[in-house]
C-alpha cells in the first residue's frame, strides 16, 4: 500500500489545487506560530522566510503522521524589500492594494516534503507581478465586491477571480502565484511512487 499524502496546511487554496489535480490527501493543520517564527528569524529575505515556514509546517505534521508524505507550503510577498503579511481586515487589504498599485512585486512560494520527521525534498518558485495603476473608484468597487475574501491571501487578491483585473503583467507560474508550485510537487511524488506514474 502506498504511503498517504498529507497536506500540512489550513489554506483553502492549497487544498483546492491538490484536489483539482486529483491527488488524494488528508489535510492536517500544522501547529506552528508563524508570527513568533518571523520574529525569531529577524530580518530575512522573502525566499528564506517562505522556505523556513514551509519546512516547519511539514516537520511539525510529519512528527505526528509517521510514514506519510507530508507537504508543507508557504508564500511571501515582497515589494522592493518590504515584506507583506496577510491582511487581517478589509481596511488592511485595501491598504495593501494601494501600496501595490502601479508597482511590481514578487511572490515566493516554497514547498517542503517531510517523512518521518525529516525533510526529503524542497522547492522554491518565484513570480513577478505588476499591478496596473487602477483608479480609486475601481479599487472601491473591487473591495466592495470581494469583501472578506481579500483577507485570505497575502496580496489581497485572487488571481483566479476578479483579482485578475488588477494586473498589467505577470511573469511566472500560475500555481506559484496561487501558493503551491504544483507541477514540481507532482513530479516529486510520482518519482517516490506516492502517485501513479
Amino acid at each position: 500500500m502506498t504511503a498517504p499524502i498529507v497536506l500540512a496546511s489550513t489554506s483553502a487554496g492549497r487544498r483546492a489545487l491538490l484536489s483539482g489535480a486529483g491527488v488524494a490527501f488528508e489535510p492536517v493543520a500544522p501547529e506552528v506560530d508563524e508570527a513568533a517564527e518571523k520574529r525569531a528569524m529577524g530580518a530575512v529575505d522573502a525566499a528564506a522566510l517562505a522556505a523556513r515556514l514551509a519546512e516547519l509546517k511539514a516537520l511539525d505534521v510529519s512528527r505526528r503522521r509517521p510514514g506519510a508524505w507530508v507537504v508543507g507550503g508557504d508564500q511571501t510577498l515582497d515589494r522592493d524589500g518590504l515584506l507583506f503579511d496577510k491582511p487581517e481586515t478589509i481596511d488592511q487589504a485595501r491598504a495593501h492594494l494601494v501600496a501595490l498599485r502601479g508597482r511590481a512585486h514578487a511572490l515566493r512560494a516554497a514547498i517542503c516534503v517531510a517523512r518521518d520527521g525529516a525533510v526529503v525534498w524542497r522547492h522554491l518558485s518565484s513570480a513577478r507581478l505588476t499591478m496596473r495603476d487602477f483608479s480609486d473608484s475601481f479599487l472601491d468597487a473591487y473591495v466592495a465586491a470581494c469583501g472578506g475574501s481579500l483577507t485570505t491571501s497575502v496580496g489581497a487578491y485572487r488571481l483566479e477571480g476578479p483579482g485578475a483585473q488588477l494586473f498589467e503583467s505577470i511573469d511566472g507560474d500560475y500555481f506559484t502565484i496561487l501558493g503551491l508550485p504544483l507541477l514540481p510537487l507532482l513530479a516529486f511524488l510520482r518519482g517516490q511512487g506516492a502517485l501513479e506514474s
